[in-house]
């Protein structure tokens, strides 16, 4: 099911990329590592071992923006989840990388 908000992200321009991320479940430090293949403004594409489960919402910390998107899972097939960012905020403190 779509709304009109699916339709303008998938419109948007996708910068394809290679860089490395960290998915952050929880303040707990559980992390799971990603590769980002694709980005835009309001979302991107990654790359997960396959098997690998992650919650429907979750923090990506991407070292080379030095950044923490707000994610949510929009879709997965295989390997590839797409990603909706709803907010974004600074390196998690706990975070070395």
């Amino acid at each position: 099911m779509k709304d009109a908000s699916d339709e303008s992200t998938a419109r948007e321009h996708r910068q394809r990329v290679l860089k490395g991320a960290t998915i952050i479940i929880d303040l707990s430090k559980s992390e799971i590592s990603c590769t980002i293949r694709n980005q835009h403004s309001n979302g991107a594409e990654l790359r997960v071992p396959l098997g690998v489960e992650i919650p429907t919402e979750f923090t990506l910390y991407v070292p080379t923006d030095g950044v923490a998107y707000y994610s949510k899972v929009r879709w997965r097939r295989g390997e590839r989840v797409g990603v909706q960012f709803t907010g974004s905020g600074p390196k998690p403190k706990h975070h070395y990388g």
